[in-house]
């Protein structure tokens, strides 16, 4: 009905949203931080709860009239904390970053020290990029992934530790946007200690992988968790804040300062219908079917990275152990974006990335990211995970020929010349009806119509 009401009263915009449903339906989504809610979370995040404004907490709202919003929060707060381990969590944030500002202003002053993992070699850019205002407030010292041998990729433990000694910083983030390994919290939790510093797990791409137990649990080891409640969580759009035990014996009040930082200090009322929508997604990951969802994801990622390597594709770490891998495109500098539009035309969807180490801009960087999370949701496992390498390895090779010029002011054209050859590609065509032929194998949200 609401939709029905949608497309009487706005066609104009209506006709997009039947498009990208049509786009989500017939397409291989592998974007590493994307997933499928359930129809019950898009139900909820379409209800009546839209309409009430609650500021401030349960027991104690600047407005009248919310009880059962009170209620449905206390529901949501105590799901999280069962599911998680914590005996703090605050689900107001209305997305990540806005949650990881929340933490800085908590236990932080401007200007303190603060470390993440540099944004180039898989951070995110509220863990200190100067491109964010955590690295403008802050002192941001970032660290890195190993530049060279065996462990090239791997985050570098003995440079994280050789900073951290020397510049005292206030917080330390362990969290990653674009890595594919194991996030070792405890050698994290070994040089915060030593140097007195937070230490805050940023885990919004493995969540569901930890829940699941998929991936250890960052909670024994560290003092402030965030996440985003969609991704590997398969939730709505949102973010969570949590205090662990050890968070707590550090500072017995940093609940109620994390509480105070996000409202009054970075946000007004919380987003009702999407509390509810993130107590669904947190339902649903407390089931059976969702352990078996986790560990399939990694299953998948691992397939996936088998198959593409098998094709001679360069994947950094060369593999995974998560839900995401990131390709090495150095050996044509630049050619992220080429690899992203052209797979998009095939159906496939990715986002290019920097690497480690990029030689380029991160507008046009030498690597692409992907992930399983959203297509294990479709219940696709390791034998299409074999095809779609093979796809993509067809797509690499296909934009191989093509060079990022060095003349800043002739890309767009030839990047306008790219898209009418890949439009006009035969096996770029092929390899799109492949891929629609295998998504109706696997249908997604089958009761909503393309109309």
């Amino acid at each position: 009905m609401i939709k029905q009401q949608w497309q009487q009263t706005d066609p104009e915009l209506y006709q997009f949203y039947t498009q990208e449903l049509k786009r989500q339906q017939e397409g291989l989504e592998l974007i590493p931080s994307e997933n499928y809610v359930s129809e019950a979370v898009l139900e909820a995040m379409g209800s009546i709860l839209t309409n009430k404004y609650s500021e401030g907490y349960a027991g104690k709202r600047y407005y009248g009239g919310n009880e059962f919003i009170d209620s449905i929060e206390r529901i949501v707060e105590d799901r999280a904390k069962k599911l998680f381990g914590v005996p703090y969590v605050n689900v107001q944030p209305y997305s990540g970053s806005p949650a990881n500002l929340a933490v800085y202003f908590a236990t932080c002053k401007p200007g303190d020290t603060i470390m993440g993992l540099d944004l180039s070699h898989g951070g995110h850019l509220t863990h200190g990029s100067k491109a964010s205002v955590t690295g403008q407030i802050y002192n941001s010292v970032p660290y890195h992934v190993i530049a060279n041998g065996s462990q090239h990729g791997y985050i570098d433990f003995d440079e994280l530790a050789t900073l951290a000694r020397k510049h005292k910083p206030a917080l330390i983030w362990a969290g990653i946007t674009a890595y594919s390994r194991t996030v070792e919290f405890a050698k994290f939790a070994a040089i915060a200690d030593e140097v007195g510093a937070y230490l805050a797990a940023d885990i919004s791409h493995i969540a569901g992988l930890v829940v699941g137990g998929a991936h250890e649990s960052p909670v024994p080891h560290v003092h402030i968790v965030t996440t985003t409640t969609h991704k590997t969580l398969r939730g709505p759009r949102g973010a969570m804040i949590m205090v662990t035990e050890r968070g707590l014996v550090k500072d017995p009040e940093l609940s109620a300062k994390i509480a105070k930082q996000v409202f009054p200090g970075s946000q007004g009322g919380p987003h009702d219908q999407t509390t509810a929508a993130i107590g669904i997604a947190l339902l649903e990951a407390s089931k059976p079917a969702f352990k078996q969802y986790a560990k399939q994801v990694v299953k998948n990622a691992q397939a996936l990275a088998s198959s593409l390597m098998k094709q001679g594709v360069r994947i950094v770490t060369g593999g995974t152990d998560n839900h995401m891998m990131l390709i090495d495109l150095s050996d044509n500098p630049g050619c992220g974006i080429f690899v992203q539009e052209a797979l998009d035309m095939a159906g496939m969807t990715l986002n290019k990335n920097t690497i480690p180490g990029e030689p380029m801009s991160p507008f046009f960087p030498s690597g692409a990211r992907l992930g399983t999370p959203a297509i294990t949701s479709r219940g696709m496992k390791e034998g299409e995970m074999t095809q779609i390498g093979e796809w993509i390895a067809t797509v690499l090779k296909t934009v191989s020929t093509y060079k990022l010029s060095s003349d800043t002011a002739a890309r767009q054209e030839y990047l306008k010349t790219f898209r009418a050859d890949m439009k006009k590609n035969a096996t770029i065509k092929t390899v799109r009806e492949q891929v629609r032929t295998l998504c109706k194998q696997f249908p997604l949200y089958a009761d909503i119509e393309q109309t």
